[in-house]
């Protein structure tokens, strides 16, 4: 059994099917598998152009949702099954998702949820839900080894949350820096993107710039749209 390895802007995961597991993943077997990885994307069917996944990230605990795991689980569908046009399930939400001739990979992640600011130890927080939870502080990007890990662990946040803090530079573009529930500082996030797109802007299409590569949002009518690459690694 071999797990192969992929990266989204930034990420890497590990990916595996489940079937050649002999039984689902354990948190402890993620642990002991991660290495250096952000998560491991477990594969337990697929059927055509049609799989769903696990998510786990690094501390093997489970994500609710994943825009860079989910868009690797789509390529790697795309390139097994023929079809440029795949759907990836992770709980209750599907994401569809369509592989263009030059790579990128634009997947319809549903809707998003952006809630009243809120102040959170001595911050102004916007909460936002992709599937997951987030929590956007617009301010300084390097300030985030202070901010992420604060927050995270929050009392306001019984199961932790992700964090972002964000710099809007212009309409359409921002920077950000990420704080990954489970992981901690992450190159890139692609629900991050999400959330921090939507927390700052309130639709039409917007340039998230990660340290890992800029991943880029259309919101219209409380949905998002997320493109960005992927590859294998190995």
């Amino acid at each position: 059994m071999r797990f192969s390895r992929w990266r989204a802007a930034g990420n890497e995961y590990l990916l595996v099917e489940r079937a050649e597991l002999g039984g689902p993943l354990t948190s402890e077997r993620v642990q002991a598998e991660v290495g250096g990885a952000d998560g491991i994307l477990e594969v337990v069917d697929a059927d055509g152009g049609t799989a769903e996944i696990v998510i786990w990230n690094a501390d093997g605990s489970v994500a609710e949702m994943s825009g860079n795991g989910t868009r690797i689980a789509a390529l790697w569908l795309a390139e097994r099954s023929g079809e440029a046009n795949v759907r990836i399930r992770v709980g209750a939400r599907e994401v569809v998702a369509t592989i263009s001739a030059d790579g990128e990979i634009e997947q319809e992640l549903g809707p998003v949820e952006v809630y009243e600011a809120e102040r959170v130890a001595g911050f102004d927080v916007t909460l936002v839900s992709v599937g997951n939870p987030h929590a956007v502080v617009v301010g300084n990007p390097d300030d985030l080894p202070l901010i992420g890990p604060l927050l995270e662990t929050h009392p306001r946040f019984p199961e932790r949350t992700n964090v972002q803090v964000a710099r809007v530079d212009a309409p359409g573009q921002v920077t950000a820096r990420v704080w990954e529930r489970g992981v901690g500082e992450t190159r890139s996030s692609g629900t991050s993107a999400v959330a921090v797109a939507a927390a700052t802007h309130d639709e039409g299409e917007v340039v998230v710039s990660f340290p890992g590569g800029p991943l880029h949002v259309r919101l219209d009518g409380g949905r998002a749209w997320l493109t960005g690459p992927a590859e294998r690694v190995e």
